[in-house]
């Protein structure tokens, strides 16, 4: 998700280069989860590959929210991507980026859940709802999960402001 957490914020490059690869496999997941085959029992529905890589995402989302310096795509983009791409130029605060990645696990959760109660089109509708985010962060720079951490923090549900 990103890169270790200096003083100063996070490379603001980090979390789209996470994005994108979430992106790519939520794709993947989204054309399983709709070929996946319609099972009255929970085994069926857990052994869906759909409902396999939409859980390992979770996961991810989860390491994410966790343990963000040791996530995957964090190491990966700090030990491959960013010593061959030019110096970091623009930090920002890692505080909504993890937030972003606690609403990807919600939304992948619930769909989960849902899939596993055998509520038709949930799965797939989950994995497109986080598609769409994914996609609009690594493709625009557009992070919702960072908007609504934004919109929250400024209602004053959550976190603090820092002293500028």
């Amino acid at each position: 998700m990103s890169e270790t957490v200096s003083p100063r914020g996070i490379d603001v490059r980090a979390p789209r280069f996470a994005a994108s690869i979430t992106a790519g496999l939520l794709a993947v997941a989204f054309v399983l989860s709709l070929l996946g085959v319609d099972t009255a029992d929970v085994a069926g529905r857990i052994a869906d590959p759909g409902f396999l890589l939409t859980a390992a995402i979770a996961a991810l989302f989860l390491w994410g929210v966790l343990s963000p310096a040791t996530a995957p795509w964090s190491v990966v983009f700090r030990r491959l991507v960013a010593p061959r791409i030019s110096p970091v130029r623009e930090r920002e605060d890692p505080r909504p980026p993890r937030f972003a990645q606690g609403v990807g696990l919600l939304v992948t959760g619930v769909g989960l859940l849902l899939h596993l109660a055998g509520v038709p089109w949930a799965l797939p509708i989950a994995v497109a709802m986080a598609f769409v985010a994914a996609f609009l962060n690594a493709a625009f720079g557009l992070c919702l999960g960072c908007q609504l951490y934004l919109l929250l923090q400024r209602g004053g549900l959550i976190g603090r402001r820092r002293a500028a």
